[in-house]
C-alpha cells in the first residue's frame, strides 16, 4: 500500500508540472509571447503538484489512523465505568 501511495505522489507531481509546462509552451508558440505563459504555467504546475502532494499525504495519514485505531484497547479514562450497585 505504501508503494502505491509513493508512486501516486511522484506521478501526480510530474504530471502537474510537465502538463502545465507543456501547455505554457504551447500558448507561447501560438501567441508569440516569449516565455511569459511558460513561466506562469510552470509556477501553477509546481503549486498544483504540491497541492496534490498535500492531499495524498493527508489521505494516507487518515488511512493509517483508521487502521491503527480499529483494534486498540481503550485506556482507563476512555472506558465507561459500570453503574454502581446500591445495597
Amino acid at each position: 500500500m505504501r508503494i502505491a501511495y509513493a508512486s501516486s505522489v511522484g506521478i501526480g507531481m510530474v504530471l502537474a508540472i510537465f502538463g502545465c509546462l507543456y501547455f505554457g509552451r504551447y500558448l507561447d508558440q501560438q501567441f508569440g509571447t516569449g516565455l511569459r505563459f511558460t513561466i506562469i504555467f510552470l509556477l501553477l504546475g509546481i503549486a498544483a503538484g504540491f497541492r496534490n502532494l498535500y492531499y495524498i499525504i493527508k489521505k494516507y495519514s487518515v488511512d493509517e489512523e483508521s487502521t491503527t485505531d480499529s483494534g486498540d484497547i481503550k485506556s482507563g479514562s476512555d472506558r465507561k465505568s459500570p453503574p454502581s450497585e446500591k445495597t
